[in-house]
């Protein structure tokens, strides 16, 4: 009995391996027309190669998109740091640029200065500013060291600035036309003139303007020929400044505050902020 079941079970697996072989054989044929259970086979093959392609495809397109990802990240990375080389290059380029053109227009103005004057001009940076607008002093890096002394007049390539107060080894307090006030006898006043008529016209530039930015002219005498437009320079009837050095423009002129007298508004030449470089006048003793 027991042999008969075995003889049954090895002649289902011959049977099933005719089945087999036969599929496959009706798979591998050469006709055009595939029978059903080939279609059957191929797509149920399909079906599982398509359930397992799509989730292999969705891990691998993450990981895909990861590496972008990075890639992207980094030249972002590098294009901000080219960005960031190229502006800082760019505000370098400029700062040389004015700074350039600052030193020519300096170079010119004391090649000009030469042909008008015989004074020595001290080029000076200027390396602070007092925020505070009533103080008006600056701080530049020209000291005794350098044959700074107090009450030398300092000037632009504009005109004059004001004069040196206190002065240390290496360095220089400047303070500024803008702290003029009106003192009366005050050592800050400025003994002035016209350019062109320094006979006949003088003057006492004793305060400044804040709100709108210019000096007055007072004790201009009645018989003064000054007019609106007139260059006003220092005088060499002053005890401070050397005579010569140009201060503004007349903007207006007025009778005085008593009637015996003219008061003129003069607008300066010199600009008081964002100073960069300025001069120190030397005037030789033999003045």
């Amino acid at each position: 009995m027991f042999k008969l079941l075995g003889y049954k079970r090895l002649f289902i697996l011959l049977i099933g391996l005719i089945c087999f072989i036969a599929l496959m054989g009706l798979t591998l044929g050469r006709w055009g027309v595939m029978v059903w259970p080939a279609n059957f086979v191929k797509d149920t093959v399909s079906w599982a190669q398509g359930m397992l392609y799509k989730p292999a495809g969705y891990v691998s397109g993450f990981f895909q998109d990861l590496r972008d990802l990075r890639t992207v990240y980094e030249e972002n990375r590098l294009l901000r740091q080219t960005l960031f080389k190229y502006a800082k290059d760019t505000a370098r380029l400029n700062e040389l640029e004015a700074e350039n053109k600052r030193l020519k227009e300096a170079l010119a103005f004391t090649e000009r200065q030469k042909q008008a004057n015989n004074y020595r001009y001290h080029i000076a940076r200027v390396i602070a500013q007092s925020p505070d607008p009533f103080n008006a002093t600056i701080v530049i890096d020209l000291g005794e060291k350098d044959g700074i002394r107090e009450n030398m007049a300092v000037v632009t390539s504009e005109g004059l600035l004001g004069r040196t107060t206190s002065v240390a080894a290496f360095s220089a307090n400047v303070q500024l036309l803008t702290a003029i006030h009106d003192t009366g006898t005050d050592s800050k006043a400025i003994a002035a003139t016209v350019k062109g008529r320094e006979d006949v016209s003088f003057g006492i530039i004793e305060s400044y303007d804040r709100e709108s930015g210019l000096l007055a002219m007072n004790k201009i005498p009645q018989t003064d020929p000054l007019q609106v437009g007139d260059v006003v320079i220092t005088s060499n009837l002053g005890q401070v400044f050397p005579p010569g050095i140009e201060i503004g423009t007349v903007v207006s002129k007025e009778s005085g505050d008593f009637g015996i007298d003219y008061k003129a508004m003069v607008r300066p030449f010199a600009r008081f902020h964002h100073l960069q470089e300025v001069f120190v006048v030397e005037v030789p003793d033999e003045r």
